[in-house]
């Protein structure tokens, strides 16, 4: 039995709870579910419509939103319902038969140009991973099928996947004009068709679940963490915008040597891990006030 962890996140909507599954659920597919007759193909579904208090049940690509009667608080029903929701999915019962009527989706893909010119990035107007992946060879793609399918391109060299785009490093064989449109009507068509994107577990095998994250961060020290939380809010936003990512990797509190990972369109180019390295470190010095701290920034 494969454990599912289930995070629990408000909406605007105080009568509407979202409850985030640690896995895909639906393929990609969303499905909206007004009472236990419409929720026919979802098991899950109608034993939820079983709760007095549940309205209507939106099963979406890895979350459950649920909208109640206003007969209860969610504050004192929530708790049991994650519950609920967590021993179901663990057990691999059916989310939606495979009789459900998939909804028609409008999916679109365009390309964005990064700092590296090795790398562009496909946004897409879908979540396509839950947490960010890269893979580097096909052997290491074997958890997720789009990664394997686009290695079959003899130019892909590279693959960063996070949220809603993914960033794909080219062999310097061939130029972008070639191959762009080529690839972003493979994603979307093969996003359209809903296929797998990333297998359900993964992030377990990736060991990039929610839990292991937090697991990962309650046992590093406290310069540490302030490094990452730093790393968060200041570094990664605009890392994300061009397509790449920055992960702390350690901080010796002997030397004072920081090294962190750079994936995406930050690994592999020069200028980028310069000015990556200079402005981390000075922004650490500035903010830890410890002017002794340097920054070892690795190319994946």
């Amino acid at each position: 039995m494969s454990q599912t962890k289930i995070s629990i996140i408000p909406t605007s909507n105080e009568a509407i709870l979202k409850f985030e599954a640690d896995r895909f659920l639906t393929n990609h597919n969303s499905f909206e579910f007004n009472n236990i007759e419409e929720a026919k193909h979802s098991p899950l579904a109608q034993q939820l419509f079983y709760l007095p208090f549940v309205k209507k049940v939106y099963i979406a690509s890895n979350f459950i939103a649920i909208e109640r009667y206003n007969i209860v608080e969610w504050t004192d029903v929530q708790d049991e319902v994650a519950t609920q929701i967590e021993d179901y999915l663990s057990k691999n019962e059916i989310v939606i038969t495979k009789d459900a009527i998939k909804p028609k989706t409008s999916v679109t893909v365009y390309a964005e140009s990064t700092p590296n010119p090795s790398v562009l990035k496909f946004v897409c107007n879908k979540v396509l991973v839950p947490n960010l992946c890269e893979f580097t060879s096909i052997e290491e793609a074997k958890l997720s099928p789009l990664a394997t399918a686009l290695f079959q391109f003899p130019f892909v060299k590279n693959i960063f996947m996070d949220k809603n785009f993914i960033s794909i490093t080219k062999f310097d064989i061939i130029e972008w004009e070639e191959i762009t449109l080529q690839l972003r009507e493979f994603l979307k068509s093969y996003i359209e068709e809903g296929q797998t994107i990333l297998n359900d577990d993964a992030p377990k095998q990736l060991n990039k679940t929610e839990e292991a994250i937090e697991q990962k961060f309650k046992i590093l020290d406290d310069t540490s963490k302030n490094i990452i939380n730093i790393l968060e809010e200041h570094i990664k936003p605009a890392v994300e915008s061009d397509g790449g990512n920055i992960e702390f990797k350690s901080y010796d509190v002997n030397s004072k040597k920081v090294e962190v990972l750079l994936q995406g369109a930050c690994s592999g180019c020069p200028s980028s891990t310069f000015t990556l390295k200079n402005g981390i470190e000075n922004l650490l010095k500035e903010m830890l006030n410890d002017s002794a701290i340097t920054v070892n920034a690795i190319n994946n």
